[in-house]
């Protein structure tokens, strides 16, 4: 995203979380790349050369819902995130800050994140449970693929938990430059970050992580399962609870065997095994 690009921000007033995350869902679909809760009003951010308002009113006329539209200055943003951005723990295990923020001695794994517009900064519940996973996972001397890789904070915890090698894509110019401040900022040498919405890689991966959204995770399912080793495991989120039985009926199709389920805030992150019986 150029320098200097205005912002698109809608305010929708909700008044449940469940009606807020099934909205975020959707919203992300549609390109929007922010999002914000304020007492029960949700707000959303996108780049306003990618604003659809007439996309955005046929959606709003169907849910009922209501919303303000006004224009954020590209050089507010980042006064506005930094403002609200606080410190994530995952346990003992694992934190994501800002540098700005005092170092977590008693953490594992410490991530510094610059806390600009790229998705992925472990306030979100699918980041926080795609790091959770993680935990459970043994990734030293493995090879690891992250797709939709926002601010490349998984990519990150990947070389922190001593991955050998990790490739990691994303669509969006903004997320790809962001993303090389935070590899940067965190000393990252094995991560090789690179813009696409597609595994054009040869390479195959003993760990597939994709937090992305219901219908690219279906679009990739296949080129993710060839690209995987025997063995090899898939995690995605970016997933609403009802979600599951979509996600899990291809997986299957795929020979891919469905391992674990676990939900945060109406959220869910899948676990599959390549299984080689």
């Amino acid at each position: 995203m150029a320098e200097g690009s205005d912002y698109i921000e809608i305010a929708i007033t909700t008044g449940s979380e469940p009606e807020r995350d099934i909205l975020v869902a959707r919203l992300s679909e549609m390109g929007f790349e922010g999002f914000e809760e304020d007492r029960n009003v949700l707000k959303a951010f996108i780049p306003a050369n990618d604003f659809d308002d007439q996309l955005l009113d046929s959606f709003f006329k169907e849910s009922g819902l209501q919303y303000i539209t006004s224009v954020i200055k590209y050089k507010n943003w980042n006064e506005e995130w930094e403002a609200g951005f606080e410190p994530v723990l995952i346990g003992d295990f694992c934190s994501v800050r800002a540098l700005f923020h005092p170092a977590v001695n008693t953490i594992k794994h410490d991530i510094i994140i610059t806390p600009k517009m790229s998705f992925g900064t472990g306030h979100h519940a699918t980041t926080y449970l795609m790091i959770e996973a993680m935990q459970q996972i043994t990734v030293k001397g493995k090879t690891v693929f992250d797709f939709g890789t926002g601010t490349g904070v998984l990519a990150i915890l990947a070389e922190k938990m001593g991955a050998a090698l990790i490739e990691a894509i994303d669509l969006d110019d903004w997320s790809i430059e962001n993303g090389k401040e935070n590899l940067l900022q965190n000393q990252c040498e094995k991560i090789r970050l690179y813009k696409s919405d597609e595994i054009t890689t040869s390479l195959k991966f003993d760990l597939i992580l994709a937090n992305i959204n219901r219908n690219v995770i279906l679009e990739h399912l296949t080129a993710m399962k060839e690209r995987l080793q025997p063995e090899g495991r898939i995690v995605v989120s970016g997933l609403l609870t009802g979600d599951a039985d979509r996600i899990i009926e291809e997986a299957t199709r795929q020979n891919l065997v469905f391992e674990s389920n676990h939900e945060r805030n109406g959220w869910i992150c899948l676990q599959f095994t390549n299984r080689q019986d």
